[in-house]
């Protein structure tokens, strides 16, 4: 994380594209992506990561201008072994990889200017067939600009992308079938799964154009785009491609005392979306402010509305789903924040139009500092939602597709901690943990029958008691759609519980100006059930029975000069 700032290239243009960037160093000693089928009476042992060989990282700054970006890692070939009464087999579930980071940014105009670049490479050595799913390279690249001018009033942001991968057949086969494109659609005349290729190439960008400054007018407009064989995630960060997105806002803020606020801002926000299909996906807009009470108490609005639009990822590669828009409420309140007790309460309520899907949820926060040097914060969260279209599975009958949707009723609850303990400036302590609870309790399974539909009736047919029935031996759903007594096909139960306790205790040494010595010790403990009901203490209680996952780490880091 160290020099993020100098690493980072966001290629997000805002909304659900903010976070999309061509390097997420999370990639780097990730998750083994190949899970083995284990026959009856078999067990696996297999890490939780593939593990770092080596790594180098170069970041720092010149004095003419220019920021300069190295990072090279390389995580070794890891094996999951395979027990079958006593037997021992290993198979693969990730190849060798080496991973590259090259970035350059150089400023002009003491800063008012910058133009950068940035490039990054993954290679794969694969050698079981096993893994030729995985992509065998992958290269993205990219360049940036910004300018700012009229006492910086005004500024133009704007980069351009690429990406390019390559690998077996069933690699590309993949890529094109994932959950950020879906070529695989029926209803896109546009693209398709091209089962022959071995490559895939695509690009993005973005531009905004917005006025800031001193003055208390706020203004931008912004368009940004990915194309669909965009592909980011080998070493970045990329939710969708298949879009192009434009947004606009205004806005006013005061730093004025007035009659009752000491500062305040307005801000009216557009959006919409489209495919490249030439297609309308969503178009929505807010009315979001702020204000600080002249007691220094503060309170925030946010208001969201949406027209109906198409969601090309409901069905998971069926046809475009027909959504109703919604509209949401959320607003929220803070104590003064100068204080050494602090408190603040929010939360809101959001639903589709016709209420067919509904959700809210609150927030409390205390915030305790005791002496300059510790403080101390809990911050528990609680939502309640409704979802009558939630995904459940893709089924065959009579030769053709069934996309099978329920109501899913879900509960989440999460408590954060945090404290902080500065011994000296140089000698602080950090520990953060968080308990995380979320059930969902799935009924009125549906099937879709026109996915386009004006009225959202018309779009589904719900199931009788008649055409599904419950499998509690096999704790499956049974469905027969032509009510003649014998089974068409099933689907497993959804019916979920998720709980999740992360922590982490962080001691940081700064041992002499700019060098630290980092102690860190993490705890993770998962586990879920398909009991799907909520209960905070049977939840809480199951949470810690779960064996933990202990991490320890050492980071030495010297800082010079050159």
């Amino acid at each position: 994380m160290e020099g993020k700032n100098i690493t980072d290239l966001k290629v997000g243009g805002g909304g659900p594209y903010f976070n999309d960037q061509l390097f997420y160093s999370r990639r780097i000693g990730r998750q083994p992506q190949f899970s083995p089928n284990l026959a009856s009476g078999e067990s696996i042992e297999q890490k939780n990561n593939t593990s770092i060989l080596s790594a180098l990282k170069i970041t720092g700054k010149t004095q003419s201008g220019l920021s300069i970006g190295i990072v090279n890692a390389v995580t070794q070939k890891t094996n999951a072994e395979i027990d079958n009464i006593g037997f021992r087999r290993k198979e693969a579930v990730e190849p060798f990889t080496n991973y590259t980071v090259s970035r350059l940014q150089q400023d002009f105009n003491d800063g008012k200017t910058s133009f950068g670049g940035m490039f990054t490479a993954t290679n794969r050595d694969i050698k079981d067939n096993t893994l030729n799913f995985l992509n065998r390279a992958a290269y993205t690249g990219g360049v940036d600009f910004r300018h700012q001018w009229d006492d910086r009033t005004y500024s133009l942001d704007a980069n351009v992308n690429f990406s390019h991968i390559r690998g077996d057949r069933p690699a590309i086969i993949r890529a094109q079938r994932s959950s950020a494109r879906f070529f695989q659609r029926p209803d896109a005349d546009y693209v398709a799964v091209d089962s022959t290729k071995t490559y895939m190439s695509g690009h993005g960008g973005t531009v905004t154009l917005r006025r800031s400054g001193t003055s208390p007018w706020n203004m931008g407009l912004t368009g940004t785009w990915r194309s669909p064989g965009f592909e980011l995630n080998d070493l970045g960060f990329l939710r969708q491609a298949d879009v192009g997105m434009q947004t606009s806002w205004l806005g006013y803020q005061s730093n004025n005392p007035g009659w009752i606020f000491r500062r305040y801002n307005l801000f009216f926000n557009q959006w919409q979306g489209w495919n490249f299909g030439k297609e309308q996906t969503f178009f929505g807009g807010n009315v979001n402010g702020f204000g600080q009470f002249k007691n220094y108490w503060s309170m925030w609005v946010d208001l969201d509305w949406s027209l109906s639009g198409v969601s090309t990822s409901a069905l998971r590669g069926g046809p475009a789903l027909k959504n109703n828009g919604n509209q949401s409420l959320f607003m929220g309140i803070n104590s003064d924040d100068r204080r050494n007790f602090r408190v603040s309460l929010g939360g809101g309520h959001s639903r589709t139009r016709g209420n067919q899907n509904r959700f809210s949820n609150v927030r409390f926060s205390v915030n305790y500092r005791p002496t300059d040097a510790v403080n101390v914060s809990l911050n528990p969260f609680f939502s309640d939602s409704r979802n009558e279209t939630q995904y459940v599975s893709t089924e065959s009958f009579l030769n053709n597709d069934r996309y099978i949707l329920g109501q899913i009723n879900q509960k989440t609850l999460g408590i954060s901690f945090r404290m902080n303990y500065s011994v000296t400036p140089n000698l602080s302590f950090q520990y953060y943990g968080q308990p995380f609870v979320s059930s969902g309790s799935y009924s009125n399974f549906k099937r879709v029958v026109d996915a386009r539909a004006d009225e959202f009736a018309d779009r589904f047919n719900t199931f009788t008691g008649q055409e599904i029935t419950y499998d509690a031996a096999n704790d499956s759903y049974s469905l027969d759609e032509n009510i003649d007594g014998t089974s068409d096909y099933s689907i497993d139960n959804p019916d979920f519980s998720f709980r999740q306790f992360r922590s982490n205790f962080v001691m940081r040494w700064e041992y002499t100006p700019g060098s630290t010595l980092f102690f860190v010790w993490a705890q993770e403990r998962t586990g879920s059930s398909a009991s799907g009901n909520f209960s905070v203490r049977d939840d809480l209680r199951d949470l810690f029975n779960v064996y933990p996952s202990n991490f320890f780490l050492v980071k030495f880091n010297r800082w010079f000069s050159i």
